[in-house]
């Protein structure tokens, strides 16, 4: 007894879990989600690479704008898609992903948008500026895409599960009397 073995019958070591090539998996990004995703940092990257490109500018102010924010959003929208692709997911939680995804997809949609007009607004009118400005209001657009999926689907889920447990009905069998009165 002294040297354990009345555990060793009954014990088994704690399976590992398997681990996945660099730590990366797609099950969080199933259907529509995953090419949302991509999409946004595609086009994100493309924003920024136009911009960059820009040799001369008569207003800077708006293009200097513009530049943050689509580098601002290219990265914060890989940040997001890894944590979606990471054991980041699992450690915060799927409720607290999906809230911080939502607010922070308004966040840039927004800023996105705004920095796209005004791009438009006070752009000299080479071709690169244009191809920024093009590109700006693509991706505004697909983060605003997202927001608006996510909207009506967690509408949807929230009246599936209304449905799904209809309460205290006087219909149901639990609320008739146990012997019928006459």
């Amino acid at each position: 007894m002294e040297n354990g073995a009345v555990y060793n019958e009954t014990t088994e070591p704690q399976a590992k879990s398997p681990r996945r090539p660099f730590g990366c998996t797609l099950r969080h990004l199933w259907g529509w989600r995953l090419p949302a995703k991509a999409l946004q940092a595609i086009l994100s990257l493309l924003a920024v690479i136009c911009e960059e490109i820009v040799e001369d500018c008569i207003k800077c102010g708006g293009l200097y704008f513009f530049e943050f924010t689509s580098c601002s959003a290219f990265l914060l929208s890989l940040l997001i898609l890894c944590v979606y692709c990471t054991d980041v997911y699992e450690t915060f939680g799927e409720e607290k992903v999906q809230k911080v995804n939502f607010w922070a997809m308004v966040a840039i949609g927004v800023w996105f948008l705004l920095a796209s007009i005004v791009l438009a607004a006070t752009s000299s009118g080479s071709a690169v500026e244009k191809a920024a400005c093009a590109f700006g209001f693509l991706a505004s657009s697909a983060f605003l895409a997202e927001i608006i999926v996510e909207y009506f689907l967690s509408r949807k889920q929230n009246v599936d599960r209304h449905t799904e447990n209809p309460g205290n009905t006087q219909n149901a069998t639990e609320n008739q009397p146990l012997n019928k009165q006459s």
